[in-house]
């Protein structure tokens, strides 16, 4: 497959749409689809004949399930400058997406983890589906939860963004919709009629409210978000102010969904618990640009260390779910080792 069989641009009346198509890969994006999106989304904002922009994955499994994860390990184990130019690219289309000024439609029909999340979450409309399968499992893997989750995950109700950060839990659409993740729940059988109501629209000025009442037309209700029930816990347990507060409150807690919760905290890279922690209290109060040079910052440090490619290796390479992290433990990570993940650059910050 070419590289622009990756990711297929087209002209449908006023609406450019954008296909991620690695079907075998879950959509996974490569740099080069990172790059192509970026200059085509650039092109097209300052097209007169496009009115919106929509995007979609291959198949009927996956909107996109992150980057290309393989890649960045071996580049990464090697030594070589790709780990870097891949981030450094994926984050400034991230940015795009943010500050694009026409519409940005995102159909989540299935799995949307990590990178997929980074070119949907953060455009104008995301229509979730029966489908939709979101996570952000980075901690799981050595790494934390970047492209914007600084930005957006704090964002979310009460306490839950700091949850989905830290645990990766899975979510469907229901929940997603509650979070904000996605505004809008459409069934899967209706996503080519509504493109096609898309698409052959007639839109004035007001074409943001339009294309709410075009999708309105085709939502249904998600159904009541399970995440509800677990509001009460989520806000007192992960409101605490660190991580090892906030496994020794959901032990004392007793509950069964406390203390597995807990037992899965204690299986992810320490350092990724520590400093994804830290990202998501300080991403807080902070504007979007600034999340994601403090992002871009975080994952050179992540680059050059260890556990993102132990993590990498024990959850998609040999597949053993044992994981060595080093160090092994929350108490053997002083706050000085956590703070340096978030210092300037000798070669300079994102944008």
């Amino acid at each position: 497959m070419t590289e622009q069989d990756e990711i297929i641009f087209r002209l449908q009346g006023s609406v450019g749409m954008v296909t991620l198509n690695r079907p075998y890969a879950l959509n996974a994006l490569t740099h080069e689809m990172c790059l192509a999106l970026d200059s085509k989304l650039a092109e097209w904002e300052g097209d007169s004949r496009i009115k919106l922009v929509l995007v979609e994955g291959a198949g009927d499994r996956a909107f996109c399930a992150g980057g290309d994860i393989i890649k960045l390990y071996e580049e990464g184990r090697k030594g070589a400058d790709y780990p870097y130019h891949f981030y450094r690219d994926e984050y400034l289309l991230n940015a795009r997406i943010k500050h694009f000024s026409k519409p940005y439609i995102s159909f989540i029909d299935g799995i949307v983890m990590g990178g997929g999340v980074g070119v949907s979450v953060h455009g104008s409309h995301r229509v979730a589906t029966e489908r939709t399968l979101f996570a952000m499992p980075e901690s799981g893997i050595g790494l934390f939860p970047d492209v914007g989750g600084s930005y957006f995950l704090p964002r979310c109700p009460g306490e839950t963004g700091m949850y989905v950060g830290l645990t990766g839990a899975r979510l469907k659409a229901d929940d997603a919709v509650f979070l904000g993740i996605s505004n809008s729940y459409v069934h899967s059988e209706k996503l080519k009629s509504l493109e096609a109501a898309l698409v052959t629209a007639d839109y004035t000025d007001n074409i943001h409210h339009e294309i709410d009442v075009i999708i309105g037309q085709f939502s249904d209700h998600p159904g009541d978000a399970p995440i509800i029930e677990r509001l009460k816990q989520i806000d007192h347990h992960f409101g605490q102010f660190s991580v090892a507060e906030i496994i020794k409150s959901l032990q004392e807690d007793g509950d069964d969904w406390c203390l597995k919760t807990a037992d899965m905290l204690l299986t992810k890279s320490p350092t990724s618990m520590k400093v994804s922690f830290e990202e998501l209290r300080r991403g807080a109060s902070m504007e979007f640009d600034d999340c994601m040079r403090m992002e871009f910052r975080m994952v050179n440090r992540i680059i050059q260390g260890v556990d993102f490619y132990e993590g990498t290796r024990a959850a998609v390479v040999d597949k053993d779910r044992a994981p060595k992290w080093l160090p092994p433990t929350l108490e053997e990570i002083s706050d000085a080792d956590v703070q340096a993940y978030f210092a300037p650059l000798e070669q300079g910050d994102l944008y």
